[in-house]
């Protein structure tokens, strides 16, 4: 909902939450990157679990990897949050951050496969997830010598999702679509005229088709496959993951195309379920860095977990 169509009273909550983001940012902004990393991480591990998210952080661990005992369940959602807070430690100094520089706190691997894409003089339709410091990834795209559009979110609070959005272009990511349908149609125009698009698919889709992730078929986007099908473009793997004293390694990894079977449904089916292997297998080489407070799977597999999970903590059968 944008500002102008809002209520007065939810402008006003608005600005109140876009006051305290500032004030977070502000801090952070005035710390070096490291500490301020550091300190949002701390920080996050003491919120963390006081929020709703961290039983859905809990579910998503039990249901990825059923092997963990429950200290390691808690050390993966933990590990979680640190994530979380380290990043928005780090947004106040992305420049900081940025891909090709020579301070080396942003490696990148597997170039080759981007300058590829940059040299064939065609588009390619990159894929991802919410992996690390995603917004270090979107850089090393942008920056790489390709000229790509980037799909993302958009912020619940339009006022914060403006200040990302400002913070984003600074740091070298000139084109961004929010998700909904307008944003579907510039990704659409974007890729038609040439130019490389990018995909976070690592999240639940309600229209989305079945594919297997973890061991579960669960609704996944099939934008990515779609557009890589029509426009016959290959589909660009690539990860981040986060080192200590925040670093990180970008890698683009071989690319791929559709699926080549003649029925379209079929076709779109194989290509989503290729790209979710390749998203579960950097959860499973990197669990701490994956957003595991999304609910990924479906809302009545969340309820009955916490049913669950509440008779238990309770002492019930």
């Amino acid at each position: 909902m944008s500002a102008r169509r809002a209520g007065l009273r939810t402008r006003l909550i608005w600005r109140l939450q876009a006051l305290l983001w500032h004030a977070v940012m502000g801090l952070f902004a005035l710390l070096p990157m490291e500490v301020a990393s550091a300190l949002g991480g701390r920080a996050m591990r003491l919120i963390g679990p006081l929020l709703p998210a961290h039983r859905t952080a809990l579910i998503n661990a039990r249901l990825c990897f059923p092997e963990l005992d429950e200290a390691g369940v808690q050390a993966l959602a933990m590990a979680a949050w640190d994530n979380l807070g380290r990043l928005g430690g780090e947004f106040p100094h992305l420049r900081e951050l940025r891909p090709y520089d020579p301070d080396g706190r942003v490696t990148v691997r597997g170039l080759e496969h981007l300058h590829a894409i940059r040299d064939s003089g065609k588009p390619a339709v990159i894929v991802t997830g919410h992996f690390a410091n995603w917004e270090v990834m979107a850089a090393a795209i942008c920056l790489g010598g390709v000229r790509a559009r980037v799909s993302y979110r958009h912020a619940n609070n339009p006022y914060i999702d403006a200040h990302i959005t400002r913070l984003r272009h600074a740091y070298g990511v000139p084109d961004l679509s929010a998700k909904g349908e307008t944003g579907a149609r510039e990704m659409l125009l974007a890729l038609q005229r040439g130019q490389t698009v990018t995909f976070l698919n690592d999240q639940h889709f309600t229209l989305g088709v079945e594919a297997p992730f973890f061991g579960h078929m669960l609704k996944t986007a099939p934008g990515p496959a779609r557009l890589a099908r029509r426009f016959g473009v290959p589909i660009l793997p690539v990860s981040v993951t986060r080192k200590p004293h925040a670093r990180f390694v970008v890698t683009f990894h071989p690319p791929f195309y559709a699926d080549s079977h003649p029925d379209k449904r079929t076709a779109i089916a194989n290509t989503v379920a290729r790209i979710n292997a390749f998203l579960e297998a950097q959860v499973r080489a990197h669990p701490q860095d994956w957003f595991w407070v999304h609910r990924r799977w479906p809302k009545a597999l969340y309820r009955k977990r916490s049913m669950s999970s509440d008779k238990a903590d309770s002492g019930l059968t």
